[in-house]
């Protein structure tokens, strides 16, 4: 099989063919020519099913650089709730790819703040700073990179005009965040240099790049959609986890996989470019079953929604529980317990460190842990400056006080025995602080109630049958109350859980 060393085989010519060859009506760098919007090259990729095995490649080529190696190992939520933080980004990327300069100029001051927030020293005690323009620069590249890489593997190489244009719009990208071009060199002959010499020597077989390889795709937990059953679930990813695993190591670049001493499995490349043409053979299929937000809307659709595909989607679980009865007779697979018991369901104080308070999966309670949660209500509710700040400042706050009282060996932070030990009443004054909050931050239209449309933002989900009043709202103290309630009592809550502990 021939070599796949991206370094040396993404640099297809004008000679290419395929859809993504054609020259649009204006050259790469025209004045006043738009590089955002549905005519972007990149909107083209951000449908395309091929381009899933090209965001997985790159954020393995991410987290092996250092830096951001160590910044997802010790900040990121990645491990426990990867549909979450799939979610999150494909937003993200909608926002700075689209059409609207506001909004783009919005998502990356938001995006800013995020990443002043990540900064620190790893294991070795060398600093990483997400602000750092070489570290961003890198995620950029590795963007662009992927996906030409995997029209190559496909078996439709990128014509040499469109490649010029697709990188012109990564370039774009990286100055909309404020970040000035030239930390990408400004042609693509200097950008395969600047690649080739990253590869051979900045990238490392750090921690965060083995737990996406050999822990995440082995042990991925199961979206919304397939709550409850633990048997299809864990049957189906016992076959795919490690198919996936082999097809990203396959494709990364060979100088790489021989230094980090990834592993060489026979078959591999054969299986990766078979997994890239059948991605691309899927573009056959209907339009609207491509639209990644509609399979990203699929995956998190919950089992209680009160969505348009409700109906269907009860139907599409029972059949799902019957399929897997059926592999529980043939197979059985160790039973787990049903995470989507009624809000008068108690757990175990670990049940609740685990499922809710370890929202990075590391075993301990700090302070990214609690980050981790301001970070996903600030993103449902999609906070600007002032209340994304106050937000933040309540949670610390509050890991202020879970410090004082339950670290117990003077560590900096909470293991599962010392929470379990303790077995405290959370409901102190910076919690009470948390709940209110998170009910002005809510309360868009400051008239100290949540109605219907406010609920949604943050429950993605209608009132239904449970906390609206005769008049359709919910309270300040019903909600803090009810938040309490799950936060100190440890309640199974069909309203809460999916909020923090949906993966």
């Amino acid at each position: 099989m021939k070599d796949t060393d991206s370094s040396h085989c993404t640099r297809s010519g004008p000679g290419a063919t395929g859809p993504y060859d054609a020259p649009g009506p204006e050259t790469p760098g025209t004045p006043g020519e738009s590089l955002f919007g549905p005519g972007s090259e990149f909107h083209r990729f951000f449908n395309d099913p091929r381009w899933a095995l090209a965001v997985v490649r790159a954020t393995v080529l991410e987290a092996a650089h250092p830096q951001i190696g160590a910044a997802l190992a010790d900040n990121s939520s990645f491990v426990v709730h990867p549909w979450r933080r799939l979610r999150n980004t494909l937003v993200s990327l909608q926002r700075m790819f689209g059409a609207d300069e506001e909004t783009r100029q919005r998502e990356a001051a938001r995006l800013n703040r995020l990443h002043r927030r990540l900064s620190g020293t790893d294991a070795r005690n060398r600093p990483y700073d997400a602000m750092d323009p070489g570290v961003r620069a890198w995620v950029v590249a590795t963007l662009f990179e992927s996906s030409v890489t995997m029209c190559r593997l496909s078996g439709q190489p990128l014509g040499q005009t469109t490649m010029e244009r697709l990188y012109a719009e990564f370039r774009a990208f990286l100055a909309a965040l404020g970040d000035e071009e030239g930390h990408l060199p400004s042609t693509l002959p200097e950008f395969w240099q600047y690649y080739d010499r990253m590869v051979a020597e900045e990238l490392q077989n750090t921690e965060a790049l083995r737990i996406i390889l050999f822990k995440l795709f082995e042990h991925l937990p199961a979206p919304p959609l397939f709550a409850g059953l633990p048997t299809v679930w864990a049957t189906g990813r016992a076959l795919a986890g490690p198919v996936i695993g082999t097809i990203t190591v396959a494709s990364l670049p060979e100088a790489f996989r021989r230094r980090a001493g990834l592993p060489e499995v026979p078959g591999a490349q054969t299986l990766m470019q078979s997994a890239y043409m059948a991605a691309r053979l899927a573009g056959a299929l209907p339009d609207n079953w491509l639209q990644t937000e509609n399979v990203v809307g699929l995956l998190h659709l919950s089992p209680d929604g009160d969505g348009p595909g409700a109906e269907r989607l009860a139907a599409l679980r029972g059949r799902m529980k019957r399929a897997g009865a059926l592999f529980r007779l043939i197979a059985p697979v160790p039973a787990q317990e049903d995470a989507t018991g009624g809000t008068e369901h108690r757990r175990s104080a670990r049940a609740f460190f685990t499922e809710v308070l370890d929202q990075t999966g590391d075993g301990y309670l700090d302070w990214p842990d609690l980050a981790a949660m301001a970070r996903e209500l600030c993103s449902r509710l999609d906070l600007d400056e002032p209340e994304e700040t106050r937000l933040y400042d309540a949670f610390a706050a509050w890991w202020r006080e879970l410090q004082a009282a339950l670290d117990v060996d003077g560590d900096g932070r909470v293991s599962e025995e010392e929470y379990a030990a303790a077995a405290p009443s959370l409901a102190g004054p910076a919690l009470i602080r948390v709940a209110e909050t998170l009910f002005d931050a809510a309360d868009a239209d400051g008239n100290q109630f949540i109605d219907a449309e406010e609920y949604r933002a943050l429950f993605r989900r209608g009132f239904g049958r449970c906390v609206a009043d005769a008049e359709g709202r919910y309270s300040r103290s019903a909600f803090v109350r009810d938040f309490l309630s799950f936060m100190s009592g440890r309640r199974r809550s069909t309203l809460y859980d999916p909020l923090l502990s949906d993966a």
